[in-house]
């Protein structure tokens, strides 16, 4: 019987996320109310004013192409033992942050800020930024080397890990 789980997880933004954003928005909307009233001071039958035109609708297209970009989403896909983990930005653009085989974890439990880690250590940050939900697992990748990846595993997706996991952490949780 094949075992799988999956879960989409929003992160939650953070203050600098909502700064951001509210540059991004505030800028882009100021840019493109300075090159509309550009247009209209030089007249609609110019070169330059059509230009500005041009410009505005471009500068309010990248406002809100750069404001949607901070809304990220992790999806979590388990699949008999193998853990694949995905990006998605703005609902649109998906890219795959790591795969990772569970049988492999080192280490693995709930996470906190006291966790060491060394200075060649690759940390994966998937999780929706709520410190409760955390749970950690360390291992070595081929590509990264020492990975500790940082995640927010529902309570299906830690069955699912808990099954499969060495024998030595499994008991020790």
């Amino acid at each position: 019987m094949d075992n799988f789980a999956e879960q989409l997880v929003r992160r939650e933004p953070t203050s600098s996320d909502k700064t951001k954003k509210i540059l991004i928005y505030g800028g882009g909307i100021l840019l493109t109310v300075i090159l509309i009233v550009v247009a209209f001071i030089l007249g609609f039958g110019s070169l330059l004013s059509m230009l500005s035109v041009i410009l505005a609708v471009g500068a309010g297209y990248g406002t809100y192409f750069l404001g949607q970009s901070t809304y990220v989403e992790y999806e979590y896909t388990f699949t008999n033992g193998d853990l694949d983990i995905d990006k998605i930005v703005a609902k649109k653009k998906r890219s795959s942050l790591i795969s990772a085989n569970v049988r492999s974890f080192t280490a693995f439990g709930k996470y906190n800020e006291n966790l060491e880690e060394t200075s060649d250590m690759t940390v994966v940050l998937s999780s929706d930024n709520i410190a409760s939900h955390e749970y950690y697992a360390d291992f070595e990748d081929e590509e990264y080397g020492s990975v500790r990846l940082i995640f927010s595993p529902d309570e299906k997706m830690l069955e699912n890990i808990k099954r499969v996991l060495p024998r030595t952490l499994r008991y020790s949780l």
